[in-house]
């Protein structure tokens, strides 16, 4: 071999070397969202992105705003996340890069949102000035703006419950108005959706919730026992009543925090909801014309009830003075077969894809949780500043979350 040839050689294998170790490095760089989530940090304001597979926290957001009730949204390919303030602020962040993308403030008082069927449209719900804004979520550019009134000339109602449902649908509530509204986006004119309005669903709608396959809309009620449920296959059919009267005969509770229908579950075919007022999860059976057939005593009055992704269990918090405390119910037994308290202040709950972890945030003593859903043992800790909302990506793919 010459020296010439030698050294032609060497450079070659030289810059092979260097080619392979940046693809290395481009692997290294590359990763997927499937595992990712982002923990609300409320009253600073930020968030904590989170790879749920390690435990490990890789970003800090900040520059958000008031998120006191905040809520998350993610888009379709898990990249982004939006975050609803309660300032009204709406933020784009990308979770890959850990950074702002794109904000705008579009209301004096916002309290969640939801992610159109195809990934395109933003809404937001007000309460004031009360009513729905719905954004361009590649812009975050207003697209329309809905306001909550009755007829015209009438103030505006503060709206709650807002969920996407299929067909390019948002449906939501007007808290004093006593209504349910249908905005249908599965038109030519995007500004221009068409409206439909379900008057006296009963008083004070405070939040609501959709059935995993998107067919039914149910509305709770603070002004009265009972919930409101519309059929969205069959929108003529309008808004029936049931669990009418369910605390009949029984004194109410102080309400401490109103429970939430979105962490609402829904396992072995039957619906766990919180009772407002009351120490009791109700269980309703859809196949049986949505009437109630049990009722889970819990230790407070319960805020979120969430079903693991199997089915199986009901995890449950409850409200101030008893947010220290976490029960497992199991659905096979109807009853609560564990109890722990991971500390003062819990106030969201959040199960892994597949259920196996769950996530809950320990506001008063600024940390995360995770936890064994088979062994009921934590198995890891985060330090986060007063976590309140966890959220992991799966959700860009569930009807309703």
């Amino acid at each position: 071999m010459t020296v010439g040839s030698a050294l032609h050689r060497i450079v070659l294998v030289a810059a092979a070397a260097i080619v392979l170790a940046g693809c290395a490095v481009g692997q290294q760089e590359l990763r997927g969202t499937g595992d990712l989530g982002v923990i609300v940090e409320r009253e600073r304001g930020s968030l904590k992105i989170v790879d749920s597979t390690h435990f490990e926290i890789l970003h800090r957001v900040e520059g958000l705003g008031d998120l006191s009730h905040a809520t998350v949204k993610f888009s379709r390919d898990a990249r982004y996340a939006y975050v609803f303030g309660r300032d009204g602020g709406l933020t784009k962040v990308d979770i890959l890069r850990g950074a702002i993308v794109a904000r705008t403030v579009e209301a004096g008082n916002s309290v969640g949102g939801a992610i159109s069927q195809d990934g395109r449209l933003i809404a937001v719900s007000n309460y004031e000035p009360g009513g729905v804004q719905v954004f361009d979520a590649e812009t975050l550019e207003l697209i329309v703006d809905i306001p909550a009134r009755v007829r015209e000339g009438a103030g505006r109602s503060k709206v709650v419950g807002l969920v996407d449902a299929p067909g390019q649908k948002f449906v939501f509530s007007l808290y004093e108005a006593g209504e349910t509204w249908v905005a249908d986006f599965d038109v030519d004119d995007l500004s221009s959706p068409e409206i439909r309005r379900y008057p006296e669903i009963g008083r004070q709608p405070y939040d609501g919730l959709i059935t995993p396959d998107g067919r039914y809309h149910i509305a709770g009620l603070y002004g009265e026992d009972g919930l409101a449920l519309l059929d969205l296959w069959d929108l003529d059919g309008g808004v029936r009543r049931i669990l009418d009267g369910y605390g009949r005969g029984e004194e109410p509770l102080p309400v401490y925090k109103m429970p939430h229908l979105e962490g609402w579950a829904q396992a072995d075919g039957k619906l766990f909801l919180p009772a407002v007022g009351r120490h009791e999860l109700l269980v309703v059976d859809p196949h049986q014309d949505w009437r109630e057939v049990g009722r889970i005593p819990v230790y407070g009055q319960p805020i979120f009830a969430v079903a693991r992704p199997d089915g199986r269990q009901v995890w449950v918090n409850f409200a101030f003075p008893d947010n220290n405390v976490i029960q497992v119910v199991d659905v096979v037994e109807m009853s609560v077969v564990a109890e722990m308290e991971p500390g003062p202040g819990v106030l969201h709950m959040e199960f892994s894809p597949r259920g196996e972890h769950l996530w809950l945030s320990v506001r008063d003593e600024n940390r995360v949780e995770v936890y064994d859903t088979a062994t009921l043992e934590r198995i890891a800790e985060l330090q986060v500043e007063t976590p309140s909302g966890i959220f992991l990506t799966y959700r860009a793919h569930r009807i309703g979350l």
